[in-house]
């Protein structure tokens, strides 16, 4: 049987992203008919608005110009995250920092680590990022004559999460002929082989489909409920499980920063992002080492004020991924398939990547599904393994133990055997890229780099010989001087877009 019907359940970022992929691959097939289902009952979470820069691609791809996301979406630009606080603060200070841009450390294509690890004192290893300076001098990525999705550096975005969302749906319904229906789903129909068949919806209709997508976040209707596909529980790893958000205006003459501020406390971190209108700011916290109230303490000292009678969101978090992303005629993505929690923003990230192996594997057949669902449920399973270790990188390779928090985190803490493996082989030698065996390892050896030496990872120093020492020294300061240069040049970040928006309104 031909698969013609394709529902997508649920709306936000991860049912329109999967919209839009699966426009761009099937709408060369008139026959194939995609409908996003929707319930106006149900609110989305719209917490993730961080992105990295594989979204750029992902967003030409869709045909979305970059000017019709930073004009709709409270837009600004992301240079990469600086980690504050991350460290023990008698060794490296209170105002200790580093950064892990988008960008790599390899000047010239010439990995000049190990003349950093017999330097390291002398300076941060971010700062072999061009990016550095230009990140601290709060600095917009891109010229006013830089063509779209491109800058002097690199960069990905921070948007408003609903506005994002429209914008995906605006384009999947214009560009890709998607069909928005708004409904409720009362019961999901099932074939005697327990493949889904189709819903009722609370106004009593009935509809049957062919394929099925489940975007319904946390309650996962489709892939946890109705096939039982088992939620595999990582918090053992990552201990962080609950989070605290809220939305904070900004002044029209306050400074907007092009990277995400991560700071550490004592039983977890926090996020802070900045948009045209305000900052989103979440405090990222493990409940069993500290109390709601205690957090709610924590977080009025962030702000500097007090938030005990405000309006905080609460967000419990479950930390880990479906056994399967694609069962039968089921595929899962966005939170229904997993979360691990906001570090790094991995959330938009996976959720784009399967959606974009969804698309390019979709079986023409129901025949076809055996087949192509268990090599993406490989990849899938996989990607989530890799992108908690990363994760959990962050926490287990601090040398903080002012809390139970930290000394739990970094003191035998749970982990891969990968993780294991590589953290004693990084203790030993730098990093290379053939540590990372996979394609799906989506955050590689430069990511990496950046975080364990950022984090002063004790790797051994190895030889480093009269040339290759004079080369790299070259190429740091090169390297170094450049990053100033495009820091002097470049406009202060929100000057740039406060002048894209008022060119726009002059149209």
């Amino acid at each position: 049987m031909k698969i013609k019907r394709v529902a997508i359940v649920g709306g936000g970022t991860a049912g329109w992203l999967a919209a839009n992929h699966l426009g761009v691959e099937l709408s060369r097939d008139p026959e194939i008919e995609i409908t996003l289902i929707e319930s106006k009952d149900i609110p989305i979470i719209g917490v993730g608005e961080g992105t990295v820069p594989q979204i750029k691609a992902t967003l030409k791809r869709f045909g979305i110009a970059e000017i019709d996301l930073l004009s709709t979406c409270d837009a600004t630009f992301k240079q990469g995250i600086k980690f504050a606080r991350w460290m023990d603060a008698e060794k490296y200070g209170s105002d200790h920092f580093y950064y892990h841009p988008f960008s790599s450390p390899f000047p010239s294509g010439f990995d000049v680590t190990h003349y950093w690890l017999n330097n390291r004192d002398s300076f941060e290893y971010s700062m072999l990022s061009e990016i550095y300076s230009v990140a601290e001098m709060n600095r917009c990525p891109k010229q006013k004559s830089s063509p779209p999705y491109m800058g002097l550096v690199d960069y990905a975005y921070h948007f408003n999460a609903l506005k994002f969302a429209e914008l995906l749906a605006k384009n999947a319904r214009e560009r890709f002929a998607v069909k928005h229906l708004v409904e409720t789903i009362s019961q999901v129909l099932l074939h005697t082989d327990g493949s889904i068949k189709g819903f009722v919806y609370a106004s009593g209709c009935e509809q049957e489909f062919d394929f099925f997508i489940d975007c319904t976040g946390f309650s996962s209707l489709l892939i946890g409920d109705t096939l039982g596909v088992p939620f595999l529980d990582k918090s053992s790893q990552i201990l962080t499980d609950t989070a605290l958000a809220i939305q904070e205006p900004v002044a029209e003459s306050d400074e907007i920063l092009p990277y995400t501020l991560a700071t550490a406390h004592k039983a977890g971190w926090i996020w802070d992002i900045p948009l045209t209108q305000r900052r989103g700011v979440g405090f990222v916290y493990s409940s069993r080492h500290m109390t709601e109230a205690e957090a709610v303490g924590s977080f009025s000292d962030y702000l500097g004020r007090d938030l005990q009678n405000t309006q905080l969101r609460k967000i419990p978090m479950k930390i880990g991924y479906r056994e399967f992303f694609w069962k039968k005629n089921c595929a899962a993505l966005g939170l229904a398939q997993g979360f691990v929690e906001p570090l790094e923003a991995t959330s938009i990230l996976v959720t784009d990547f399967a959606a974009l192996l969804l698309a390019r594997n979709f079986p023409k057949t129901a025949d076809d599904i055996s087949v192509v669902s268990a090599h993406c449920n490989k990849a899938v399973s996989y990607t989530w393994e890799r992108v908690i270790d990363f994760v959990q990188l962050h926490y287990c390779i601090s040398d903080r133990r002012d809390s139970p928090f930290w000394i739990d985190s970094t003191t035998n803490p749970v982990m891969s055997d990968v993780l294991r493996e590589r953290l004693a082989l990084w203790k030993i030698g730098v990093p290379k890229k053939t540590d990372f065996f996979s394609s799906f390892d989506i955050f590689g050896v430069e990511n990496h780099l950046f975080v364990l030496y950022g984090m002063d990872y004790p790797t051994r120093p190895g030889a480093l010989g009269v040339n290759e020492a004079s080369r790299s020294a070259e190429l740091v300061r090169i390297t170094q001087e450049k990053s100033l240069q495009m820091s002097q040049s470049l406009m202060p970040h929100r000057a740039w877009l406060t002048e894209l928006k008022k060119a726009l309104e002059n149209r």
